[in-house]
């Protein structure tokens, strides 16, 4: 079994939200302006979303952990 390329999208971009105002929050506590933490969560928005789609289309490849429906198992 193995995920649709949309699904790896959608979870890529409901991670990075997660994970994006995360970095904002950080950001701001650090720099202490909001401008720049703004700037941060934008730019790392865009590019840690096309790394984990990328990263998550190569694990779609690999088997490890993944258990093959036997021939009792049914899909409904």
């Amino acid at each position: 079994m193995s995920d649709k390329p949309y699904r790896s999208m959608l979870k890529s971009v409901s991670w990075r939200l997660t994970g994006t105002l995360d970095t904002v929050v950080i950001s701001f506590l650090i720099t202490g302006t909001l401008k720049a933490a703004a700037t941060i969560g934008f730019v790392e928005l865009f590019t840690k979303v096309a790394l984990f789609y990328a990263h998550e289309r190569v694990w779609d490849r690999i088997g490890l952990g993944r258990v093959k429906p036997g021939p009792d198992d049914y899909q409904i």
